[in-house]
């Protein structure tokens, strides 16, 4: 997939997230569902918060840090399907848990925008970063620019499944 398929991907659902988050009431937003997990409102802090998080590694990329390390087969097998693995249930990273709270629908909102507005800072470097420059992924291991870009794109993707499990469980 070309960085502007991922780029314009990403908008798009983006717009789907505030789509969810205006068809909902702020309870709803808060309350945690039947089915238990997490609520809308810790998906929607986890989902941006790591999306943001994501985006310094990449920009490192851009400004030649990181290192020349290989990328797991799986893990670009990962990439090129544009999905995880199927699995029961993922745990969040160690560092990632403690960040993961409720937060309202207006912050959440504007998680999304700080989220598309740093998106669209670093967009227009992405082609032109050193596809051997590579940063750790907490999980996946050594990725480059763009590779963190598919990721962000596929984290996203993935928890808009996990938003229509919670939606059925009301």
């Amino acid at each position: 997939m070309s960085n502007a398929s991922v780029f314009y991907s990403l908008q798009k659902i983006s717009t789907k997230y505030r789509s969810i988050l205006g068809g909902i009431t702020e309870t709803q937003f808060q309350t945690t569902p039947p089915i238990g997990g997490w609520s809308y409102s810790e998906v929607y802090s986890h989902i941006f918060d790591a999306s943001i998080l994501s985006l310094i590694p990449l920009k490192k990329g851009l400004d030649n840090i990181g290192e020349e390390k290989p990328t797991a087969f799986v893990v670009r097998l990962i990439l090129f399907y544009g999905s995880l693995p199927p699995a029961k249930k993922y745990k969040v990273p160690k560092r990632l848990e403690s960040r993961v709270k409720k937060i309202n629908k207006e912050e959440a909102e504007a998680f999304i925008l700080q989220f598309l507005a740093e998106l669209d800072t670093v967009y227009p470097k992405i082609d032109k970063a050193d596809e051997k420059i590579k940063n750790l992924h907490p999980r996946l291991g050594y990725l480059n620019a763009s590779q963190w870009l598919r990721f962000i794109e596929i984290h996203l993707k993935h928890h808009l499944k996990q938003l229509k499990r919670i939606e059925k469980s009301f």
